[in-house]
């Protein structure tokens, strides 16, 4: 089947989203079934880690992802708290969206978790929701993994219908009745409608989504700004938003070119400190995560050698420095003055930075919060670890001077 542009003109949207249910929580259960049935926790161990997914037994507890462990376990004793393995989540990850890459023409990986297939057109040879259930049946068969999908005529409403079908169920929204299936929801249901969006609507009187379309689109705009008119329109069910084809190779990259070649190798390693933190930074911001990671070295003779190696899905500074100089101590092994040194950054995925620090503690969070603020503040340099940032200076700028103008930026 091709994979590119296969929609026809004129042909109805028949767009499927399909979420893994619980998926960190079902991975360890499908490894040891002795977990199945019970309130459990992937989270950071102790009682100062986050819990990143948490089973449906927990949930009926009132526990919930990015909560603190040690409230949920205040609001169920007996929960049972795992520290996780993302290796073995990237893996079957993949294995979902390997299946959905040779059987979709044109998916979309959301996130780690969560697949857009757009089936336009497909009813000339196929009857569209019969494929989309057979596929659900495939990944569930193939990859023993709960999975659960809606199916509209748009991201929003199959998104929402997801939502409404689990666990581990599907929901059809016929087109022309998307705001009957929308309207006696909360406001809440609605993708961009957080906590304190919700609060606002609820201030005026508006509990659900029916409620919300009679308010006039001007004046959800003078409340809400230029998000108003996108949640009128949403309320009404409209969104004409892609599914953007899904690409492995997306990636961020930076290197820097020696005005003189170097063979300080203490220098090198401190650069790559500091690019790791920069294209950490950058993940984050865009709320991505990656799976693959690549250095590079050019030496004086211009010959250029990489190494690369998949990891886990992160966006950690520390998780990715430390990779960063696995692969340099691997790839620099001829002891030639390095002319080029560079750091890709590949697989990128959709995904809260919090799913990649289930194994940390929630001083970490705060760390890397605080971190990114001020570089959005004033930077992307006005923080960072003293060696990647004295790697960035000029060659005679002392380690002394380098923290003197650390911490004079951070003063500003």
């Amino acid at each position: 089947m091709s994979k590119g542009n296969h929609s026809f003109p004129g042909a109805e949207r028949k767009i499927i989203h399909m979420d893994l249910d619980s998926f960190f929580v079902s991975v360890e259960c499908l490894r040891n079934s002795a977990l199945k049935g019970k309130p459990l926790i992937v989270g950071g161990s102790g009682n100062r880690g986050v819990v990143a997914s948490c089973s449906y037994e927990a949930r009926r507890f009132g526990v919930r992802s990015a909560m603190p462990v040690k409230l949920a376990r205040q609001l169920c004793p007996d929960v049972l708290v795992i520290s996780g393995d993302m290796e073995a989540y990237s893996k079957y990850s993949r294995l979902i969206t390997d299946i959905i890459r040779q059987e979709a023409p044109l998916f979309e990986k959301a996130s780690i978790d969560e697949f857009y297939i757009d089936a336009s057109g497909m009813d000339r040879y196929f009857e569209s929701t019969k494929w989309a259930l057979g596929l659900r049946e495939q990944i569930i068969k193939e990859s023993g993994l709960p999975i659960s999908m809606g199916l509209s005529i748009n991201k929003m409403v199959s998104k929402v219908a997801t939502g409404v079908a689990k666990p581990n169920n599907s929901r059809l929204v016929p087109s022309g009745t998307e705001a009957d299936f929308l309207g006696p929801m909360p406001v809440q249901r609605i993708p961009m409608v957080g906590e304190k969006t919700a609060a606002q609507l609820q201030r005026v009187g508006i509990q659900t989504v029916a409620m919300l379309r009679e308010i006039p689109i001007k004046l959800l705009e003078n409340m809400l700004g230029k998000a108003g008119p996108e949640l009128w329109r949403r309320a009404h069910g409209i969104d004409h938003s892609p599914v953007v084809p899904y690409n492995e190779e997306k990636s961020i990259s930076t290197e820097t070119t020696f005005d003189q070649d170097t063979i300080d190798v203490q220098m090198l390693r401190n650069l790559l400190m500091a690019m790791v933190e920069e294209l950490a930074f950058k993940l984050r911001r865009k709320q991505k995560l990656t799976a693959c990671i690549t250095v590079k070295l050019r030496y004086s003779n211009f010959d250029t050698v990489s190494r690369q190696m998949q990891i886990p899905y992160t966006s950690s500074d520390h998780v990715l420095i430390r990779h960063a100089h696995e692969l340099f101590e691997k790839l620099y092994d001829r002891r030639l003055l390095v002319r080029l040194i560079g750091l890709r950054l590949s697989h990128l995925v959709h995904g809260h930075h919090q799913i990649s620090l289930f194994d940390e503690q929630v001083e970490h969070l705060k760390l890397y919060e605080a971190m990114d603020k001020i570089r959005v503040k004033y930077g992307d340099r006005a923080v960072g670890r003293l060696a990647g940032y004295a790697a960035t200076q000029p060659k005679e700028v002392k380690t002394r001077d380098a923290l003197t103008r650390f911490r004079n930026k951070k003063r500003e």
